[in-house]
C-alpha cells in the first residue's frame, strides 16, 4: 500500500486526509514512480481550497515529483523517450504528487537533470515554466532593461536565470535582506515600498521595455503602468482583477495557451538545469505527513526559497 494526502472536500491545508491506497498498474501509456520527493506550491491548496471546474472530490493533491520508476506500462516510453525500471525521472502537471507512489501519463514524465537533488527537480518545472512563459508573452530580448516585481521568490529567482541566459537585463524588487539573492542571479535589486519607481528609474538608467509581476500588489501593478509605455508588455500572475481593470496580461497555468506553451518548453527547461544553467534554490525540506505544516509555513510568503515533501523522511 502507498500514502497520499487528499481533500474529501473543498477545504485549506488543515482539512486534508493523509490515507492509503492502492495505486493502479500502469496500463499502455502510464508509468508507476516511487516518489523521492514532490514540490510544495501554492497551486496545489489552491487547487482544491473551492469547488473548481474539472475537480471531483475527494481530490488527490501535488502537481509536480521526482522519484524513480517503478513499474511501466506496455509499449510505454516517457516523454524524453526510452526508459527503464529503476531510472530517476520527474513529472509534472500531475495529480497527486503528495504520494509515496504514483502512476501517471508517460507523456508527463521526464528523465531527472543528474544536477539537481530530488527535492530541487521536484521544484524545476512549475516556475520554470511560470518565469519562461513571463519573458515569452511581454517579448522580453536580448539587450532589453525590464521590472520583475518579486525577484527573490520562487519564480522570481528562474526569471532572472533564464532572462541572463538570454542577454536580458533585470530590475528587481526585493526586501533589502534578500538584495544578495537578487544579485547571485544577476539582477539590479531595488527595495519595495514608498519610491520604488523612482528607484527602478534610478538603476535602469534608461527605459524599461517590460514588467513582470510575481506579487500582485497594487503597487507593483502602479509601478509597472508608470515604467512601461505598453501595457502589452505588463503581465501579472497573481493580480487578476486589475489585468481586467488595466489592461494588461495575466496568465496561469489552467489558461489552455499558457498549458501548450509549459508543455513545450518542459525540456528545454530540464536541459538547462542538466547544463548547470539554471537552479532551485531549495529553503527546507519537511516529512511528506507534514503537508498542512509546509503550507503554512509557504502562506506567510517568506519560506526563503522552494519547499519539499520527502515521503523518506
Amino acid at each position: 500500500m502507498a500514502l497520499q494526502w487528499i481533500a474529501r472536500t473543498p477545504g485549506a491545508p488543515e482539512t486534508w486526509d493523509f490515507v492509503e491506497y492502492e495505486p493502479p498498474a500502469p496500463a499502455e501509456g502510464e508509468v508507476t514512480i516511487r516518489v523521492r520527493a514532490a514540490g510544495v506550491n501554492p497551486a496545489d491548496a489552491k487547487h482544491v481550497a473551492g469547488p473548481r471546474a474539472g475537480v471531483e472530490f475527494p481530490a488527490a493533491i501535488g502537481y509536480e515529483v521526482s522519484g524513480e520508476l517503478t513499474a511501466i506500462g506496455p509499449n510505454t516510453s516517457i516523454g524524453s523517450g526510452a526508459t527503464s525500471v529503476g531510472d530517476e525521472v520527474v513529472a509534472f502537471r500531475v495529480r497527486g504528487g503528495y504520494s509515496t507512489q504514483l502512476t501517471v501519463p508517460a507523456e508527463k514524465v521526464f528523465a531527472k537533470p543528474t544536477t539537481l537533488t530530488h527535492a530541487e527537480a521536484s521544484n524545476l518545472l512549475l516556475v520554470g515554466t511560470t518565469a519562461a512563459e513571463m519573458l515569452a508573452v511581454t517579448g522580453a530580448a536580448p539587450g532589453e532593461t525590464i521590472l520583475l516585481h518579486g525577484a527573490s521568490g520562487a519564480v522570481g529567482v528562474s526569471v532572472l536565470q533564464q532572462a541572463r541566459l538570454r542577454g536580458i537585463r533585470v530590475i528587481g524588487t526585493a526586501g533589502e535582506n534578500r538584495f544578495d539573492e537578487v544579485h547571485r542571479f544577476g539582477g539590479v535589486p531595488v527595495r519595495y515600498g514608498d519610491g520604488l519607481a523612482d528607484r527602478v528609474r534610478d538603476a535602469a538608467g534608461g527605459p524599461i521595455a517590460a514588467a513582470l509581476d510575481a506579487v500582485g500588489t497594487d503597487e507593483a501593478v502602479d509601478v509597472s503602468l508608470d515604467l512601461v509605455a505598453d501595457r502589452r508588455r505588463i503581465v501579472t500572475i497573481a493580480a487578476f482583477g486589475r489585468a481586467g481593470a488595466d489592461g494588461i496580461l495575466a496568465i496561469a497555468g489552467s489558461m489552455p495557451a499558457s498549458t501548450r506553451f509549459r508543455d513545450e518548453v518542459r525540456a528545454e527547461l530540464i536541459a538547462l538545469a542538466q547544463n548547470g544553467d539554471l537552479v532551485v534554490p531549495v529553503a527546507r525540506t519537511f516529512a511528506l505527513d507534514q503537508a498542512p505544516e509546509a503550507h503554512r509555513l509557504l502562506a506567510t510568503g517568506h519560506p526563503g526559497g522552494k519547499l519539499a515533501l520527502i515521503p523518506d523522511a
